[in-house]
């Protein structure tokens, strides 16, 4: 089972919640950071790192013997990767998507296949939890091929395994790019939220983009007994069941600021994640029944 761990914005959440899932988890599980141009969850489940990779991009190399400068391929670029103008031709890597579409265009073979350090993949354990992080290259923009190539990364991995564990993708937070890349290959969606205006209008974004692509969404209100009751109110409009509430309380705050995974500060939140591990378990396992039905 395969469940990323998302919201709408930044600081609801997600990495205590992953983190203390994974703490608790309950049988094989793998805590995979996804939130490769910030990630933290290492900095809460303190892995042994076994082993780390460059991860790299296909960009074009183009061979000026060869070349005709015949615009086939920069007309073809729909991002302005590669120009050519009279009798010179450039590229501009980090515009590049790494399609290969330019390569396969050119009619002379000019162009070949280059690579661009996107950043680094690694791997290890966290306790008894498998953990793989992405961390982006400084400086650079195009986090959604890296987010592939992690998750691309523990498929492989998992590949080797006798009974392959439960993924807990930790997302960047938001709805463009990067997060719905991150959770387009999950089973379950959980949206963490705050029952504040920030909270339920960044909920309704989130909702409203992963929606289309028809996967199980459930929620969990961190900082509960802040605000009003709106997130309460659009949950129910839009059957998102509630899975946990985690009270909004000092001690947990202070708990997480010193680097604590909350599942593991105290016996009533080992408790509340207990019960959220159990009830995600088995909401995947009647789903699972609903699809082979």
């Amino acid at each position: 089972m395969k469940i990323s761990i998302a919201s709408g914005k930044g600081g609801t959440g997600k990495t205590m919640v992953t983190s203390s899932l994974a703490a608790i988890w309950g049988r094989p599980v793998t805590a995979v950071d996804l939130d490769v141009e910030e990630p933290n969850l290492h900095l809460f489940l303190n892995p042994v790192l076994r082993g780390s990779r460059e991860a790299l991009m296909e960009i074009p190399e183009i061979t000026k013997d060869l070349c005709t400068y015949c615009r086939k391929c920069s007309e073809f670029c729909q991002f302005k990767a590669i120009a050519v103008l009279n009798k010179a031709i450039l590229t501009f890597p980090d515009m590049c998507h790494g399609c290969g579409g330019c390569m396969r265009v050119c009619p002379e073979g000019a162009i070949s296949r280059g690579h661009r350090i996107l950043g680094e993949i690694s791997w290890g354990t966290a306790g008894s939890a498998g953990f793989v992080m992405g961390r982006l290259r400084v400086g650079e923009a195009m986090s959604p091929p890296l987010i592939r190539q992690v998750i691309h990364q523990v498929h492989e991995d998992a590949r080797f395994l006798n009974s392959p564990p439960d993924l807990l993708f930790d997302a960047p937070p938001g709805v463009s790019c990067p997060a719905v890349n991150a959770v387009m290959d999950s089973d379950i969606i959980v949206l963490v939220t705050e029952p504040t205006p920030f909270g339920v209008f960044d909920l309704r974004l989130a909702h409203k983009a992963f929606s289309s692509m028809d996967k199980p969404m459930c929620v969990v209100v961190n900082r509960a007994g802040l605000g009003n009751d709106e997130v309460y109110q659009f949950c129910k409009e839009e059957n998102l069941p509630i899975l946990a509430e985690i009270p909004f309380d000092r001690t947990i705050a202070r708990d997480y600021a010193a680097g604590q995974i909350i599942s593991q500060s105290s016996l009533r939140m080992e408790k509340v994640f207990k019960d959220l591990a159990r009830l995600i378990q088995e909401y995947g396992a009647s789903l699972k029944e609903v699809r082979h039905a």
